[in-house]
């Protein structure tokens, strides 16, 4: 089963941009779907964009479509979701979720704060 460890979250301006990382390992990464949820307090876990393994198709949800970009390096074996135009309401932990057939798993998710 794929491990998946999250970075480059971190307190930003409203505007600004960040670019979160979720590195995986095993040699099976490749073969996963990979996801970016985010959580922000008191609220559910919402997904908000995801890439696929076969062909790195994309898929955003209209909370960062336009803002957000979702891209894999199979190579490094990591996954980026580029943001930018970062608004308060973006605030929360970001996890990235992996999926192959059966197999799932989840990183320990990294804190992104929008607040000046």
């Amino acid at each position: 089963q794929v491990q998946l460890v999250e970075s480059g979250g971190g307190l930003v301006q409203p505007g600004g941009s960040l670019t979160l990382s979720c590195a995986g390992s095993g040699d099976s990464f490749n073969y996963y779907a990979i996801g970016w949820f985010r959580q922000a307090p008191g609220k559910e876990r919402e997904g908000v964009a995801c890439i696929s393994a076969i062909d790195s198709s994309t898929y955003y949800s209209d909370s960062v479509k336009g803002r957000s970009t979702i891209s894999r390096d199979n190579t490094k074996r990591t996954v980026y979701l580029q943001m930018t135009n970062l608004k308060p309401e973006d605030t929360g932990v970001y996890y990235c979720h992996a999926a192959w057939g059966t197999e799932t798993s989840w990183g320990q998710g990294t804190q992104v704060t929008v607040s000046s």
